[in-house]
């Protein structure tokens, strides 16, 4: 298990530390099996007391993506809903009812987002549509823009407090026209769905030069700022530098990391700096993978 250090950052007119609230993460996540019998659909793992990560098993669907419960004092958000055939809402009712226990607490109001409005992050929201206590914001640019009060997208970047933990809002458009990374700035925590992960980065060959816009955005953005990790939604790379299991792959033993760092999204930013096109890219701990739209 591993701990995160303090860490130092700079500015040009003050110098001081700040120190995230600590977690740890996993030194491997269950994936698909290999017995699909003795797998949850869920696999949840507490980063730290009020910072949560969910994983749906591969027996449920090959796209295995991570989900995220983060609490404040006031609001909980579920960043994201999962895939198929995966009872999402039992799962984060369970967790959260544990929560509540744990702090003494007879509720706390859930808003759910989306990294973006992809299938394999959105199935589960008709799960969460009557849930009590619950905002829904729907997977798409004017629902998300209207609810976090975006006036410029996606050059501005919005906040948004959880009571006592704010979190940044960063519109990163490329992946999908609606795809947002979120700054955690308790636990120094850069989630970034499917637009940085170890895994083959998929860029809509006509968004590219937003694509390219937001990795920087995102670089300018953590370039001074502590990160303590960057968590995609999903885990396609091995531990194997340059190598990544197939599509529709459930079990994958030798899986990557889920963390990234820092130096990820500023790496990503100069190899994108540096096209004029887009094209397949091999990296250590992800490809750069052009799709065309059907």
């Amino acid at each position: 298990m591993r701990c995160i250090p303090a860490l130092v950052f700079f500015t040009a007119s003050t110098i001081f530390a700040q120190t995230p609230e600590p977690g740890t993460l996993p030194e491997h996540w269950p994936t698909g099996g290999p017995q699909c019998m003795e797998m949850q659909e869920f696999y949840i793992h507490q980063y730290n007391p009020n910072f949560y990560i969910l994983r749906q098993s591969g027996c449920t669907d090959y796209e295995k993506p991570f989900l995220y419960l983060i609490f404040g004092a006031d609001k909980a958000m579920l960043w994201d809903t999962g895939s198929r055939n995966a009872r999402v809402r039992e799962a984060v009712d369970r967790l959260m009812d544990r929560w509540l226990k744990a702090n003494s607490r007879a509720g706390i109001p859930l808003v759910v987002v989306h990294s973006h409005k992809h299938g394999d992050h959105i199935a589960g929201d008709k799960q969460f549509a009557d849930r009590p206590d619950t905002t829904l914001v729907q997977p798409d640019v004017a629902p998300v823009k209207a609810f976090f009060g975006f006036g410029t997208w996606p050059e501005e970047i919005r906040t948004f407090d959880l009571g006592g933990r704010v979190m940044d809002i960063i519109p990163i458009p490329g992946h999908s026209d609606d795809s947002i990374a979120l700054y955690d700035r308790r636990t120094a925590i850069l989630l970034t769905g499917d637009t940085v992960y170890p895994g083959r980065l998929y860029v809509n060959v006509n968004d590219f030069p937003a694509f390219r816009k937001s990795l920087h955005r995102l670089a300018s953005f953590i370039d001074g700022k502590p990160v303590a990790h960057v968590l995609g939604n999903h885990i396609e790379q091995t531990s194997t530098p340059f190598t990544d299991y197939p599509t529709g792959t459930k079990y994958q033993p030798e899986e990557h990391e889920l963390a990234l760092s820092a130096a990820h999204v500023f790496e990503l930013d100069r190899v994108l700096q540096s096209m004029t096109a887009p094209k397949q890219v091999a990296l250590r701990d992800m490809s750069i993978a052009p799709r065309t739209p059907k």
